[in-house]
């Protein structure tokens, strides 16, 4: 199962580590958001170890939904020794996501 990102473990747990992270900004109601949930509960299985990869419910936690600029849902940050240095919005394939996650791991 994915990491649950939230507003109280985003800096401790995406940020202040090395390596690398993935969250998945999303929502119950977000119907795009549903097809890319279990791209990133593979995801965090198959790159458990090597990068954190989870989700961040919006409506919960506004905090680092606004810090970040999150305007649509869903949106993926994937970030690097504490810096974000990939986004996407939007649904994407696994392909998609495994290619952006191999280049940074």
């Amino acid at each position: 199962m994915a990491f649950v990102f939230t507003d109280d473990n985003f800096q401790e747990n995406a940020l202040a580590e090395t390596g690398v992270a993935v969250v998945d900004f999303w929502a119950e109601w977000c119907g795009p958001c549903k097809l890319v949930g279990p791209i990133i509960d593979e995801l965090s299985h198959e790159y458990e170890g090597k990068a954190k990869i989870g989700k961040l419910d919006v409506d919960n936690n506004p905090q680092v939904s606004m810090q970040f600029g999150i305007r649509s849902i869903p949106t993926l940050l994937f970030i690097k020794d504490g810096k974000v240095v990939d986004k996407h919005v939007g649904t994407a394939t696994k392909a998609t996501l495994k290619q952006k996650l191999d280049a940074l791991i």
